[in-house]
């Protein structure tokens, strides 16, 4: 058995922003995006092959439909993408009227609802929010985001954790069964001071939620993922030897192989030097399972 909690890079794809990792037990890969050059990956675990899409536009997230395909979030709104011709079909239009916003992370419910939110792509005004897509339509949650990322839920389906990225928080939210959230509150914090470098312990990028209920994150900036437990006590942290880790997804038979995707954004030549696999997908093995991954009810 690999020794548990040791990152290593197995497609050194050199990312400008990697995010959205997700697993496909349809057809054992690992998909994820690169944001900056509007690209749907496939990673396929099994033979090691790749796969390169081009999507419309930016792409912050991409999920699995249960009708087959995956739906993908881009600058432009949500499109149906088909695997086997790569064609993208547009779907929805979601902040026409802000053009400096894009779409960032998103994550599907226990029910198949999607969740996403949109930021400000010059990562400097708070015109992100949070918003659920279902049968029911687009509906607004929360705003007041400059970059946000997630939401993952619990595994009752009881609690939704979402971040606000610039102020390093994960907030906690009450999840009822028609997809209605309440109870705004703050889950864990990072350090905001910068006593341990420029950026502190890092930026709370895409979260994930372990079968026991363990909320893990990715951290920008902060050279590795953050495990913490369902009260909020930072009970892990996997070191990795690249700066920018942004997302986790568990995949594998048995969910305990964590693929985890990382970015070269932000970084100066000279970390490039020092952080060659930058931009790398990489996995690492575990001891509790993820969670299956949902999907969509188109």
């Amino acid at each position: 058995m690999a020794e548990l909690f040791q990152p290593i890079c197995v497609w050194d794809r050199k990312c400008t922003l990697g995010e959205g990792p997700v697993w496909s037990a349809r057809d054992h890969a690992l998909w994820f995006v690169d944001i900056k050059r509007s690209e749907v990956l496939r990673y396929d675990v099994n033979i090691g092959s790749h796969q390169v899409f081009h999507a419309p536009s930016p792409c912050g997230f991409i999920a699995p439909k249960r009708s087959g395909g995956f739906i993908v979030g881009c600058k432009t709104g949500l499109y149906d993408l088909d695997p086997k011709t790569g064609h993208f079909e547009f779907r929805l239009q979601v902040e026409p009227g802000l053009p400096t916003n894009r779409l960032n992370d998103g994550f599907v419910d226990h029910h198949g609802r999607l969740w996403f939110g949109s930021m400000d792509d010059d990562e400097v005004n708070p015109t992100g929010k949070l918003y659920r897509y279902d049968a029911r339509g687009l509906v607004a949650m929360d705003h007041d985001y400059v970059i946000t990322n997630g939401p993952a839920v619990s595994p009752d389906g009881k609690t939704l954790y979402h971040n606000d990225t610039l102020k390093k928080i994960i907030y906690a939210f009450d999840l009822d069964g028609e997809g209605h959230i309440s109870n705004k509150r703050e889950f864990a914090r990072l350090d905001a001071m910068g006593r341990t470098g420029e950026h502190g312990e890092g930026y709370m990028d895409g979260p994930l939620v372990d079968a026991q209920g363990n909320v893990w994150v990715g951290l920008f900036f902060g050279w590795g993922v953050n495990g913490y437990a369902p009260d909020g006590r930072l009970i892990r942290q996997v070191k990795f030897p690249v700066s920018n880790v942004t997302k986790i997804a568990f995949g594998g038979h048995d969910l305990k192989t964590v693929y985890a995707t990382t970015a070269a954004k932000g970084l100066s030549a000279d970390d490039l030097k020092h952080q060659p696999q930058a931009g790398g997908l990489f996995r690492f093995d575990v001891d509790i399972p993820g969670q299956p991954q949902n999907l969509f009810q188109d």
